[in-house]
């Protein structure tokens, strides 16, 4: 397997990851890692139900596809859903080994680490080739794994799982640290809800964890740009009028201000929220 290597007095080696306390003296990496780009990581157990799977999928797809680099462990489970959901997205992912580069652990995955690199992700590790692999390796991974995040998602935590080891270095390195909540007497969520009760946040949406890290104009900015060569010229004085205007707007207000016949503002606004673009509430339409 080709790779670089970068050390921590390079002026390329990785601006958050060199904040922390303890960083690697050297990172050994195949594949490209992203540059100022905000990053989240998403971890959890290795025996994942099928609803923890879904959600780290769902979670990893959406800010996939708001440009977010998702970081993770390559483990079965929770860590393999999060690199799967944003691949699904063309997005890309970033895979902290806890073995050399040459040893893909667990074997299985060895197809998916493949697909990482294609898609404009990497594989790194702090271990040299001719290192053999150790099971503290993957303790000590977990504080790369959260120092290359801006924020920190557990999904599916037992009390002894190793992703609150990642929470834990997240919470010492400043990163915020996300939980998603599940059934009090499900035991795989038991080191989740413990995370909770010491203060970190639950969320039960990706919404909710957007709006605490600040990323929501993100998506809105990146959606309206992919969304910009579609707009039609009606559709574009309604999203300049509601822009203007920074409130609900009702029909007959849009109709004025965008200077439209009843009939041309209905089509639009109805396909502007099929895109996604605005919603109608109770005060009006809105932007989204």
């Amino acid at each position: 397997m080709s790779q670089t290597s970068v050390v921590l007095k390079s002026r390329d080696f990785p601006r958050l990851l060199k904040e922390i306390q303890d960083p690697p003296e050297q990172l050994y990496i195949h594949g490209s890692l992203p540059q100022n780009t905000p990053s989240l990581a998403i971890v959890g157990t290795r025996k994942a139900s099928r609803e923890g799977i879904r959600i780290a999928e769902e979670f990893a797809e959406y800010f996939a596809a708001m440009g977010i680099a998702i970081i993770s462990g390559l483990a079965m489970g929770i860590d393999t859903a999060a690199h799967k959901g944003s691949l699904n997205q063309g997005g890309v992912t970033v895979a902290v080994l806890g073995t050399n580069l040459e040893v893909i652990y667990p074997a299985a995955n060895t197809k998916l680490a493949e697909k990482i690199v294609r898609g404009g992700g990497a594989l790194i590790s702090e271990y040299f080739s001719s290192e053999l692999p150790h099971k503290s390796n993957f303790l000590r991974r977990n504080r790369i794994i959260s120092g290359l995040s801006s924020a920190v998602l557990i999904v599916e935590a037992p009390q002894r799982s190793g992703s609150l080891a990642t929470a834990r270095f997240a919470a010492e390195q400043g990163r915020e640290v996300f939980v998603v909540p599940g059934p009090i007497r499900d035991v795989n969520y038991a080191g989740s809800h413990d995370l909770i009760r010491d203060g970190a946040v639950l969320v039960s949406s990706p919404e909710q964890l957007a709006e605490d890290m600040g990323w929501r104009e993100l998506r809105r900015s990146l959606r309206s740009a992919d969304l910009q060569e579609d707009l039609g010229i009606d559709e574009e004085l309604i999203i300049d009028a509601l822009k203007k205007e920074g409130m609900p707007l009702r029909v007959d207000n849009i109709i004025e201000l965008a200077k439209l016949e009843p009939r041309v503002a209905s089509v639009a606004l109805t396909a502007l929220v099929i895109k996604g673009l605005i919603v109608e509430d109770t005060a009006g339409y809105k932007l989204k």
